[in-house]
């Protein structure tokens, strides 16, 4: 999947989760479960294919993959926040980071 696909993915999650803040209703419970089993997958994908990467240490772009699945726990943090507020808290301002390409530096060549 290409990175705008995820992006996307995160952003239209985000916006579920925060919603209004009053309870949720049966039919967007459903469907905010639904929501966080894809989160899951997503995550497992991403940790199978970072754990599966061949990707060459000299190579100067690589995923982030742990920053990808940090993105995803955050998200699925406010999912289960919408489902199950514990009281009236503010909002967390901070924004995902949504690059998830690593630059790498050349091999520094011997002398």
């Amino acid at each position: 999947m290409s990175t705008t696909v995820f992006r996307c993915f995160l952003l239209l999650s985000l916006a579920i989760a925060h919603g209004s803040g009053y309870a949720a209703s049966a039919d967007e419970q459903i469907r905010l479960s639904m929501v966080q089993q894809q989160l899951d997958n997503i995550e497992r994908l991403a940790t199978q294919t970072e754990l599966a990467n061949t990707t060459e240490q000299n190579e100067r772009y690589r995923f982030d993959y742990p920053r990808l699945i940090q993105d995803i726990k955050r998200i699925r943090h406010g999912v289960q926040g919408y489902l199950f507020p514990s009281r009236a808290q503010p909002r967390d301002p901070a924004e995902l980071v949504g690059d998830y390409r690593l630059d790498t530096l050349p091999p520094e060549s011997s002398p």
